[in-house]
């Protein structure tokens, strides 16, 4: 591995205005949205071209010197950490959509576009893209993809790779590839999928199809409140078992509540000890005939409050305390841990019981927030980073809570991906034999280990197998256990 040699080679690709070597030009990229993890790159690249992103990579390929990609930085899992002396191949200014087809309902973007822009320049049309994080002002497409990031709607209209409908994407070793096309009918594999929620193990997004959907025609957007956060969490399993599709379902305890009200004032109930936000949308007959069969549920659901929208901007309102929420907890903690577990939703009221015991006998606040309709529990460990022990401690929380999750037949991530956090959780969850099928297939993409090197899979080289039997993707040739 040659860095000296790397970054002489880019400075004859990159002006110096857009390549960045010195401390002080890196410092902003050393860490994402979980600080307490940080990285010190060799260097940043800010390419404006393709052809510049797919230079950078080659460059690394041909000197063994590992890259990462990054938007805005707004991953919580570490994911987009630098790697230790790799180099950083930022895409912000990679930000114009290329091309807007609304006959077709597809719009083509480059990595660097903001979320939130791509429903803003549609809307005119009435149609919108339907993933929408909590980060959505600032978080850009090509980390969605990375992700595979959800939002308060993904009950309903499902995670990013959903809306992807075709992807050109540079491969580490600097080969351009084209995964997918533009529209919902495909032939073969789904290799477009593989590349979502990959983490930027298989490279670089230069190009993705977005699938855009018609706004809903109404919208009608219900606060529930209740006395105990295991009261709120068991109304989510009533409003499923009734058969009904909310476009979103959102729960947040006491904690956030709180938070929420000092940053938006967002005028939630001063006494419960939980609000459940659900919205339906939809055609104006079939929401007028969901709304009652909804708030009869909500009532059987032992709510102690129920309010219902009663304009765009009362229910703007309602969502503006609910996306708030993880910034303002800020207010709250100097630090804090978020968490992403997923637990089945049949379960969510013994899971969020289960927290609350934990934060107990861990004598850490955590305030939660979360995707109720997929189970996606979004936990904020509250700590002081100043104090000895404390990150420590947090982190001790935070893992008997993805434990949890893994017991009760969840998942360690629903959205924020593995990244650097929960990496070692990665061999809890799965057998050492999927384990082995993940690094397979990284090897056969990235047989240098040089794309986002030491995320998501654990150190070292795949587990061994145990001997019980072939495995099916040994049969295919797959994997191998030699």
């Amino acid at each position: 591995m040659s860095t000296a040699a790397l970054l002489s080679d880019l400075a004859k690709v990159f002006p110096a205005e857009r390549l960045l070597t010195s401390a002080a030009q890196t410092l902003p990229y050393e860490s994402d949205g979980l600080t307490a993890f940080r990285g010190q790159p060799v260097g940043i690249v800010l390419p404006t071209t393709q052809d510049e992103v797919v230079e950078a990579v080659r460059l690394c390929h041909r000197h063994r010197v590992p890259f990462m990609a990054r938007g805005s930085g707004t991953s919580l899992s570490g994911g987009s950490v630098p790697v230790p002396g790799g180099l950083v191949i930022a895409l912000n200014k990679m930000n114009r959509i290329l091309r807007y087809d609304p006959l077709q309902r597809v719009a083509v973007v480059e990595p660097g576009v903001i979320n939130l822009r791509v429903s803003e320049h549609v809307a005119a049309d009435g149609l919108y893209y339907a993933p929408d994080p909590s980060s959505g002002p600032v978080c850009t497409i090509g980390g969605n993809v990375a992700f595979n990031s959800g939002g308060v709607h993904c009950l309903k209209y499902g995670m990013t790779a959903n809306h992807v409908l075709g992807l050109k994407c540079v491969l580490p070793d600097g080969k351009v590839v084209t995964l997918g096309g533009d529209s919902l009918e495909t032939v073969g594999p789904d290799l477009g999928g593989i590349f979502s929620g990959s983490e930027g193990l298989f490279g670089i997004a230069l190009e993705i199809t977005l699938r855009l959907l018609p706004k809903p025609e109404v919208y009608r957007t219900f606060l529930a409140a209740y006395d105990s956060l295991s009261a709120a969490g068991d109304a989510v399993s009533m409003v499923v078992a009734s058969g009904l599709l909310p476009g979103a379902m959102e729960i947040m305890d006491r904690l956030a509540i709180d938070a929420a009200e000092a940053a938006v004032n967002a005028g939630y109930p001063a006494d419960a000890k939980a609000v459940f936000l659900v919205e339906l949308e939809g055609p104006r007959e079939e929401v007028a005939a969901e709304e009652p069969r909804l708030m009869k549920v909500l009532d059987d659901s032992g709510a102690t409050e129920i309010r219902v929208a009663q304009d765009d901007a009362e229910r703007l309102v309602f969502w503006k305390g609910r996306k708030s929420a993880f910034s303002a907890v800020g207010r709250l903690s100097p630090d804090f841990i978020v968490q992403d577990g997923v637990v089945p939703r049949s379960r969510l009221g013994e899971a969020l019981g289960e927290i609350e015991r934990l934060s107990e006998r861990f004598d850490i606040r955590v305030a939660n927030v979360f995707h109720a309709g997929d189970g996606n529990l979004h936990p904020l460990i509250m700590y002081d980073g100043r104090v000895d022990g404390a990150l420590e401690k947090a982190e001790q929380l935070a893992g008997e809570i993805l434990r949890m999750c893994i017991r009760m037949g969840g998942s360690i991530t629903g959205e924020h991906g593995v990244g650097l956090e929960k990496r070692a959780y990665l061999s809890e969850m799965y057998e050492a034999r999927d384990t082995k099928c993940m690094f397979a297939i990284r090897d056969a993409i990235d047989p240098k280990n040089l794309a986002n090197r030491g995320k998501m899979l654990p150190d070292g080289e795949a587990p061994a197998l145990a001997s019980h039997g072939a495995h099916p993707l040994e049969k295919e040739g797959i994997i191998s256990r030699e």
